[in-house]
């Protein structure tokens, strides 16, 4: 018998039939003297359209999150657009919002992030690609300041810069190992002072981060101006401010603060705007693209990266908190393979049916609706189906949610589109309208660093408590005495495990949290805890997606996801 062979992502993009984006935009009534193309099917959005649609009521904000991550995917991004799609096929105007992608990703192992299936936002080659530039601009503002600091000790140094306490790295947009640590300045006097640096990659920039939580580009400035960059022979820090660039920085980024509209497969209005990493930042959207969202939808679709105890948290806890956003619902993705994996089975035998693993790998998916639970909001799961789920499999976790009291649906968007979703999206109108959410933050930022990630660990994590290296606890006391303590707290931890520890899988008890560094991050306004090795500048693989990657004399590009 023939199967079909199933289309690539990138072969189901370059099948779309888009709308130009200017039809988009006028449908969802952005006015043509608002819209900036970037050729026929992207466009920029002017600050000006803030000012038109202040008084305009705002949508429902819907919250896309997941369980703890597993290489077997969960397909968030997708979900997030599907869902998008489903609620449109049901009479809901909507539209979605999600970060842009990093060519580091696109060209190493991990692919590109514009949904899967039938459920992607096109132009997909472009949004993977260079996209509208923000990214360059990102990099460059960032290397600006760069340059600004190294400059400025070799003409003098008058803010008496310690160059051991220089606290900014260099920026690249790309997976370069070699650049993780560099010295720079090499070959004589005329270049500078000798100094050990390093690079990361773009999206783990403060810059991006900032980009990301302003409010408006006088916010940005603002912001940019706070960022510490170094500190001085006395200790004290030294500001962006200080080297008098921000306004420079900010010019640099005046098109990039202005958030980028494209569509889904189905012509559904899609926000792609910022993408700060999830663990050394936020991973979320731009506030400006989620609010832009909020006045041109009846609902919003967004998401925050990795698992609900990392990304929704910090969605929660630290973008909400500065965006003045308010949820009215959260839906929380899972699949059969991950909850497997997380009850025990390996990689290789996720194919195999295992009730036994699923009623095990639920702790997880409990626990991050409990999570979800604590900041007062109602939760819909939303079941990822992969084809080589079977009946068995879906019917024993419907029941595992419904004995927790938690609504459940199946998500077949990747394989159908909008129509895959309708389920989901009857089910997310219905607890919408029948609730009344009740959001709260975990914790006031007023309380000291130590209270407040030890209400994190405690609250969403489940552990024990936390320990702190010794030189966390001098962090902490020079961020008290520089009054940079009350700030919310972004935990920079593994993805894979509730814990610190990748390889503790399902819903760990008993382990403690090991905060290794503290560092602030005050133009974006937050506290980086540092746990485990964080990589902030990933290397490619022994055989990375760019070898795939390919253009024929007619255009057309082939192996890009």
């Amino acid at each position: 018998m023939m199967v079909n062979k199933v289309p690539s992502d990138i072969e189901i993009a370059q099948q779309a039939k888009m709308k130009a984006i200017g039809d988009i935009a006028r449908d969802w009534g952005i006015l043509e003297d608002e819209l900036e193309l970037y050729g026929k099917y992207k466009a920029k959005i002017n600050s000006s359209i803030f000012t038109r649609l202040k008084d305009k009521e705002d949508g429902k904000l819907i919250l896309v999150t997941a369980i703890s991550p597993t290489p077997a995917g969960e397909g968030k991004s997708t979900t997030t657009v599907g869902l998008g799609q489903a609620l449109n096929k049901i009479g809901k105007k909507t539209v979605i919002a999600l970060r842009e992608p990093s060519l580091g990703p696109v060209f190493g192992v991990k692919g590109g992030a514009a949904g899967g299936g039938y459920a992607q936002v096109v132009p997909m080659e472009d949004i993977n690609l260079h996209f509208t530039g923000d990214m360059h601009a990102i990099t460059t503002a960032h290397n600006l300041l760069s340059a600004t600091i190294d400059n400025h000790i070799n003409h003098g140094n008058t803010l008496n810069i310690d160059p051991r306490q220089i606290v900014w790295k260099r920026v690249l947009d790309m997976n370069d190992r070699a650049l993780r640590e560099v010295v720079v300045a090499l070959g004589g006097k005329a270049n500078g002072f000798v100094r050990q640096d390093g690079f990361m990659i773009t999206v783990a920039s403060e810059v991006m981060a900032i980009l990301c939580l302003s409010s408006d580009l006088m916010d940005l400035k603002d912001r940019l101006s706070r960022m510490v960059i170094a500190y001085n022979h006395e200790g004290q820090p030294v500001t962006c401010g200080d080297l008098k660039v921000q306004g420079a920085m900010a010019t640099v980024l005046k098109d990039a603060i202005k958030p980028n509209l494209v569509q889904t497969l189905e012509n559904t209005p899609a926000l792609i705007h910022g993408g700060p990493f999830a663990n050394i930042a936020h991973g979320c959207n731009s506030i400006m693209a989620t609010k832009l969202g909020l006045k041109l939808g009846e609902y919003l679709v967004t998401e925050a990266g990795f698992g609900a105890d990392l990304g929704a948290e910090k969605f929660l806890d630290i973008k909400c908190r500065y965006g003045g956003l308010k949820p009215a619902a959260v839906v929380i993705v899972a699949t059969i393979r991950a909850l497997k994996m997380h009850g025990g089975v390996k990689k290789t035998d996720l194919s195999m049916e295992n009730v036994e693993a699923i009623e095990k790998g639920f702790a997880n998916l409990a626990k991050q609706v409990e999570n979800i639970r604590k900041f007062g909001l109602p939760v819909l799961v939303a079941v990822n189906r992969f084809v080589s789920d079977t009946e068995a499999e879906i019917e024993v976790l419907i029941r595992k949610c419904m004995e927790y009291g938690v609504e459940v649906a199946l998500n077949e968007v990747w394989a159908k589109g909008g129509e895959g979703g309708i389920e989901m999206a009857e089910k997310l109108v219905q607890i919408v309208d029948g609730t009344s959410p009740d959001f709260k933050h975990l914790y006031p930022t007023e309380a000291s660093i130590p209270e407040k990630v030890d209400a994190i660990v405690k609250e969403i994590y489940g552990g024990d408590g936390v320990v702190f290296s010794s030189k966390a606890l001098k962090e902490i006391k020079k961020l008290e005495e520089l009054g940079l303590d009350k700030l919310p707290i972004c935990m920079a931890k593994t993805q894979y495990s509730l814990s610190d520890d990748p390889n503790l899988l399902g819903a760990p008890k008993g382990f403690k949290i090991n905060v290794k560094e503290v560092r602030v991050s005050a133009g974006a306004g937050f506290i980086v805890c540092l746990t485990g090795e964080i990589m902030i500048m990933p290397g490619l693989p022994k055989v990375p997606s760019a070898e795939k990657i390919d253009i024929d004399e007619n255009g057309v590009i082939t192996g890009l996801f």
